[in-house]
């Protein structure tokens, strides 16, 4: 059983993890939330330089949680794309740095396999073929997930991800960042009937995302109700958004569901830890007779037991093919 040592670094999360097989022996997350949060968004340069900063401690406390250390790993696991080219960069090369100093292969990994890969873990692992609905903050795609080591774009945004919208809502409503949490805080006091949101693409039958409209109808109801009246309505603006978002995604999966064949279906990324996407899933997949795993939170945001999952599965380079490996933003 392979012993993987995996760093993520995509975005604003400094991430460590070390594995073995289908089990994380630790799985180290350093948040920039709070840094970004006077911002109202991710700074890529910020989040470049506080990754120089925080890579090598973290990457120090998942071996020790790990009961581990550098020599006793088989592998090292990176993200090299998508994400903030800048981010990345501090990961791929404190990873190439690690493996050649201890002649150890390399493993790359595509961020958007390492959400499908969360599915592979402890616990209850899943396994292939399954649906997964990949939900966060950049990315919202169906990916039709065949084997271990690859899957299939079905359907994917064609302009805002879900996460990404709902951190543009929350600005606009004032709840500040990450938009994600603080939306379903303040929806939790209002009704999702309030305000009339557009579900975009419902007609037809295409599995491809759009969430730029809904973000639109927002601004024009802020714009209607004004400062004071906004203020006061927030709760009930806060439901009605979070309810089409919501209700996008589960109408594309359940119009990929209709395709049929399918006996399983995974829900993971950032935004896969709201709770009303969670429970309008479940009682889809207990309509339908199909076994849904839920990724457990912690495996749902960024982090890198998921990139050591996917890893799992991957091509190692071996030393020195690895060294002219470089990060990609896309």
């Amino acid at each position: 059983m392979r012993r993987i040592l995996a760093i993520e670094t995509s975005c604003d999360d400094t991430c460590a993890a070390v594995l073995e097989g289908p089990r994380a022996r630790s799985n180290v997350v350093s948040s920039q939330a709070r840094l970004h949060a006077r911002y109202g968004g991710i700074v890529p340069e910020v989040a470049s330089r506080r990754h120089l900063e925080l890579i090598n401690p973290v990457i120090d406390a998942a071996l020790e949680g790990g009961g581990t250390d550098l020599d006793r790993v088989d592998a090292v696991a990176v993200t090299v794309k998508p994400g903030l080219i800048g981010a990345l960069l501090v990961g791929v090369s404190t990873a190439k740095s690690l493996a050649a100093a201890t002649g150890k292969p390399l493993i790359p990994v595509d961020h958007l396999h390492g959400h499908v890969a969360a599915a592979f873990l402890e616990p209850e692992p899943l396994a292939p073929p399954f649906l997964a609905l990949i939900v966060s903050g950049g990315h919202t795609l169906l990916a039709e997930v065949r084997a271990h080591g690859s899957f299939a774009v079905a359907g994917q945004t064609l302009d805002d991800a879900a996460g990404e919208a709902l951190d543009k809502a929350a600005r606009l409503l004032g709840l500040g960042f990450p938009g994600g949490p603080a939306i379903q805080r303040e929806a939790a006091a209002g009704n999702p009937e309030s305000f009339p949101m557009p579900v975009a693409m419902s007609r037809g039958g295409g599995l491809d995302f759009s969430f730029s409209g809904l973000k639109t109808a927002l601004v024009y109801a802020v714009g209607d109700l004004g400062p004071e009246r906004t203020l006061e309505r927030r709760a009930d603006l806060a439901a009605s958004f979070q309810e089409a978002v919501v209700g996008q995604l589960v109408a594309k999966l359940r119009r990929a569901l209709d395709r049929g064949g399918w006996e399983a279906v995974a829900l993971g990324g950032g935004v896969a830890a709201n709770a009303l996407l969670r429970e309008r899933a479940t009682a889809l997949c207990a309509e339908r007779g199909v076994r849904l795993k839920l990724v457990p939170p912690e495996l749902c945001t960024d982090n890198a037991a998921m990139i050591g999952s996917a890893a799992r599965h991957a091509e190692p380079i071996a030393y020195p093919g690895y060294l002219a490996l470089d990060a990609a933003a896309r």
